[in-house]
């Protein structure tokens, strides 16, 4: 079970107290990503996740940061999306207090030197080139352009090598001020924790923090009336295509349909298309189709790597069988697995205190609400098979079809005329 603490300045605090661990993490989440930028500060909440660690008040060097984590074989990093960055430390439990307090110093007092920064650029300029450079990764950073394109929601999370360059320390203070505020923070502590002790501790830390209001986020625009596409030309051994539709984001009444849909189709090595594109027509080596749901966005797609020469028939396979679960209904013996997948794979992350402190913090973060997983998996087990079917009809239409490729291609009506269901 978890406990949520609010502070008088607005700071929430998550505990999760776990048995048989000797393990604990501290995970600071701040409601700031991709999707609060603008054209000209595009990339800069990944570029300010990688600066809190190039120095601190207390720690004024990149190595007298990282350095007392790896001293007692923690584990660090940070991540930054569309909606949040979070900063963490796991460590064994006995030493749990001394990484709250190296996060929460990280997260308070990054000292920002304009060397680091202009270091760092650099870094983060090679980070981006390696991501053009990996089509698996490059193929999602087309998917949302094609979807949402020039908006927040379209831009590639780590921004582009001409913002990143050109922006500014005044720029990241300002950034920092505006978003690293009481409001917009959640403290998680999860694994062998003295909940009480630790509160206190985080009282003490954070007793100084700013409380003023954050920058809010744009509304997400979407607009499609017909079948999208987008090809990357580029010389490849195979091509890389992702193949889906809009969906629904994570309020919707229908989301955990949504996702057993997805695993149906792609989610598992049993599942539809993974069977039929790789066992049955050895297509593919990686065949997989996703859910990825969002506070305001949600899309469904397919993605996988093909022989350049079979990608219409790929294509062809992937659009019927998204019209064949729209058509029929879903065995019981097939939704029963499905919904054992989902529930029996949380229960094997959630045995971790990091994925335990992501799973009740990012909640919070988004959704201003905690469920526990076992309120999770009835919501999961309410779902019926007429429910997949609703949602398949409402989200496979020939209007909301979108393909993306990378490959040695030229002619785009070659695979645009395919997209029909």
């Amino acid at each position: 079970m978890f406990r949520k603490t609010t502070l008088k300045n607005g700071l929430r605090i998550i505990t999760a107290p776990q048995r048989g661990t000797e393990a604990a993490t501290v995970l600071i989440l701040v409601g700031t990503g991709s999707k609060y930028e603008t054209k000209k500060t595009s990339g800069i909440s990944h570029l300010v996740e990688h600066l809190v660690f190039k120095g601190t008040k207390k720690k004024p060097t990149p190595l007298e940061v990282i350095e007392p984590i790896d001293k007692i074989g923690g584990i660090w990093n940070a991540f930054t999306g569309e909606e949040y960055t979070g900063y963490f430390a796991k460590v064994a439990a006995p030493h749990v207090e001394m990484a709250l307090d190296w996060v929460s110093d990280i997260y308070l007092n990054p000292l920002l030197p304009k060397q680091e920064i202009k270091k760092e650029k650099r870094v983060i300029i090679e980070e981006i080139n390696m991501g053009y450079d990996l089509p698996t990764r490059y193929i999602e950073i087309l998917w949302n352009k094609l979807l949402y394109g020039d908006q927040p929601a379209g831009w590639d999370i780590a921004g582009t090598k001409d913002t990143v360059a050109q922006m500014s320390r005044q720029d990241i203070l300002s950034y920092i001020k505006s978003q690293y505020v009481a409001s917009n923070t959640i403290i998680c502590l999860a694994g062998r924790i003295k909940e009480e002790r630790l509160i206190l501790k985080v009282k003490k830390y954070f007793s100084s923090i700013r409380t003023t209001q954050t920058k809010t986020k744009p509304m997400v625009i979407e607009r499609q009336s017909k079948p999208q596409y987008l090809l990357h030309p580029k010389e490849t051994d195979q091509t890389h295509l992702r193949l889906g539709v809009r969906g629904y984001n994570f309020f919707h009444p229908q989301r955990y349909a949504q996702d057993l849909l997805g695993l149906i189709l792609g989610g598992m090595k049993s599942s539809r298309l993974f069977v039929e594109i790789r066992e049955k027509l050895g297509m593919a080596y990686y065949v997989s189709t996703a859910v990825d749901a969002s506070s305001d966005t949600g899309s469904l797609a397919t993605q996988a790597g093909i022989d350049n020469k079979r990608v219409g028939k790929a294509i062809t396979v992937i659009l019927k069988e998204y019209r064949k679960i729209s058509q029929k209904k879903v065995s019981e013996i097939e939704l029963r697995k499905a919904k054992d997948h989902i529930k029996g794979k949380m229960a094997l992350v959630l045995e971790s205190s990091d994925a335990l402190a992501s799973f009740y913090g990012i909640q919070e973060l988004l959704e201003k609400k905690i469920l526990t997983s076992n309120e999770i998996y009835d919501k999961i087990n309410k779902v019926s098979a007429s429910d997949i079917s609703r949602v398949a009809r409402s989200i496979f239409r020939p209007a909301n079809l979108n393909l993306v490729l990378i490959g040695p291609f030229k002619d785009k009506d070659k695979f645009l005329k395919l997209l029909k269901l």
